[in-house]
């Protein structure tokens, strides 16, 4: 599912990532845990697309079989819109537009048709328990009800692998503790293989596996 090789990443003359190498199976629930500026959210944007390795390293990085330093940039940003789904800690809803149209939004950008994305963002809210809200901005939501809508955007194009930085982070011990179930549930029922940086430690336990990060490093 997602196999990386010696990455690395410098931001300046500061090495975040020092030679990271991973392997994630399809349908793995996997939290990556660390202190602060441990290289955690670095290598997930990475993993994601939105950012990229020290290229003239020997390094890998594949999802789905396909080998991502092989495509440009245009072929990345279609390939992260299809295959890949973002949770961040801060929902990043556009809150002028309702729950429902955030949902869309990807699917749209995918040149998705309107009828069919909308119906389908409607089931998934449902699914979500939030079909008393479909049509609420995100001012009108709880914050779990907002992290719910952001997961149901990330699920909106069925991408492959769920990529989450400290998805609970801004919620409520009984608001993450719920969210926390969701990524399961959804792991069963839609066999998405999702990857988390946290520091929540009850979150971390409940993962099939978690990587320690220290010094830009998977220890």
């Amino acid at each position: 599912m997602i196999k990386g090789k010696n990455i690395h990443k410098y931001y300046g003359d500061v090495e975040i990532l020092k030679g990271v190498d991973l392997h994630i199976k399809k349908g793995e629930v996997v939290a990556i845990i660390g202190p602060s500026g441990a290289g955690k959210t670095t290598l997930l944007q990475i993993l994601g697309t939105l950012d990229k390795p020290l290229k003239d390293q020997n390094f890998e990085l594949e999802l789905n079989n396909v080998s991502l330093k092989k495509l440009s940039d245009k072929e990345l940003s279609s390939f992260r819109n299809q295959h890949i789904g973002f949770i961040f800690q801060f929902h990043q809803l556009l809150p002028e537009f309702t729950a429902l149209e955030n949902v869309c939004i990807p699917a749209f950008i995918a040149k998705k048709q309107k009828k069919e994305t909308e119906k389908k963002a409607t089931e998934i809210l449902g699914f979500l328990g939030l079909s008393h809200r479909i049509n609420h901005k995100p001012n009108q939501l709880s914050g779990g009800e907002q992290q719910r809508v952001a997961v149901a955007r990330a699920l909106i194009n069925n991408p492959s692998v769920i990529l989450a930085d400290e998805p609970s982070g801004n919620l409520d011990s009984e608001s993450a503790k719920n969210l926390h179930e969701l990524f399961f549930k959804l792991r069963d029922e839609f066999g998405q293989t999702f990857v988390l940086v946290t520091h929540n430690k009850e979150l971390a336990e409940m993962a099939d596996r978690t990587l320690t990060m220290k010094d830009g490093k998977i220890i």
